[in-house]
């Protein structure tokens, strides 16, 4: 029994050394197993952090390198712009030239064409109908000179009356006998000569449709015309018997058409009325822009006054250069 015993002691010793071997080597590795254990995820989310902050530290290296721009858009409200200003170009047609210098001997050629223009010009608001006729006569090509210079001022106008004259012609039935008094160049024969029978009478005849004489003296019989035509034509001292003449060759109910530059006129009331005393009816009066103005009357067979008042213009003189 004893031996049993010891036996069973010494099986127990052995035991419990085994047991105490086998709890040293475990308490060895008890700790690093049962910190992993204990929170798995940390080091997953430090090594997160960890980029996160590299990332964060190199955005912020790079944003220290760029120079900073003020932006005051946050600050200050944007003014509205309103719609861009065209630029303007100036059209090839509008563009002016500057006229290349002219030699000393055509421009002093020049002067002298326009300074005797002047001199014609003022002549003939400041002599009879017959005396010009006669200076005319004497030295025809004085009345070039006049013409030519009349042309030059006639480009600078705005408006001619004479093309307002050829409209009114056109609108009138065909076969009309028409008397343009103070024709120059016939330029009413020339645009409707065709459709009415055109009479031009001038101081001289720069053509074959002029007929020279003086418009006091007429070479046309009594009432053979249906219309007469003044345009700036009525130059001279002696208008009364200018428009005794026009009377002479119209028929009764014919036209009188004058158009003359409005500047000339002292008073326009005292004009119509002096004409119609003379043996016409004022039938239209038309303002053609600010510089002329065109009359028209008619025919009628009662005379109040040979010479009445107020049929008077003013000259009509160019300014001296």
């Amino acid at each position: 029994m004893s031996t049993k015993l010891n036996n069973n002691e010494g099986g127990t010793a052995e035991k419990e050394k085994k047991v105490d071997n086998w709890l040293k080597s475990t308490s060895d590795t008890s700790e690093p197993i049962k910190g992993k254990n204990k929170r798995p995820w940390r080091n997953s989310v430090r090594k997160q952090a960890a980029k996160r902050a590299k990332v964060e530290e190199k955005m912020k290296n790079i944003e220290d390198s760029v120079p900073k721009v003020s932006d005051d858009s946050s600050e200050k409200k944007k003014k509205k712009r309103g719609p861009k200003k065209k630029k303007f170009k100036a059209e090839p047609s509008l563009i002016v030239k500057t006229p290349e210098p002219l030699d000393p001997v055509s421009e002093a050629k020049k002067r002298l064409e326009a300074g005797r223009f002047r001199f014609l010009n003022e002549k003939l608001y400041t002599c009879t109908g017959s005396e010009a006729f006669e200076f005319f006569k004497e030295d025809p090509s004085a009345f070039d000179c006049y013409h030519k210079g009349f042309a030059d001022q006639v480009e600078k106008w705005p408006n001619h009356p004479l093309r307002e004259i050829v409209r009114w012609l056109q609108s009138k039935p065909s076969e009309q006998t028409v008397f343009d008094l103070g024709c120059g160049e016939a330029k009413i024969s020339e645009a409707v000569g065709e459709k009415h029978k055109i009479r031009s009478f001038d101081l001289v005849a720069v053509n074959d449709r002029v007929e020279a004489c003086d418009m006091s003296s007429l070479p046309a019989d009594d009432g053979s015309a249906d219309i007469a035509i003044f345009c700036l034509s009525l130059m001279g001292t002696n208008l009364y018997d200018f428009i005794r003449e026009s009377r002479r060759v119209l028929r009764v109910g014919g036209i009188l058409k004058i158009a003359e530059v409005s500047s000339r006129f002292t008073s326009i009331k005292q004009f119509c009325e002096a004409i119609t005393k003379m043996g016409f009816e004022m039938t239209n009066r038309r303002q053609l822009t600010d510089y002329f103005i065109i009359f028209e009357f008619r025919k009628i067979e009662k005379v109040e006054q040979k010479r009445p008042y107020g049929l008077k213009l003013k000259p009509c003189l160019y300014k001296k250069r």
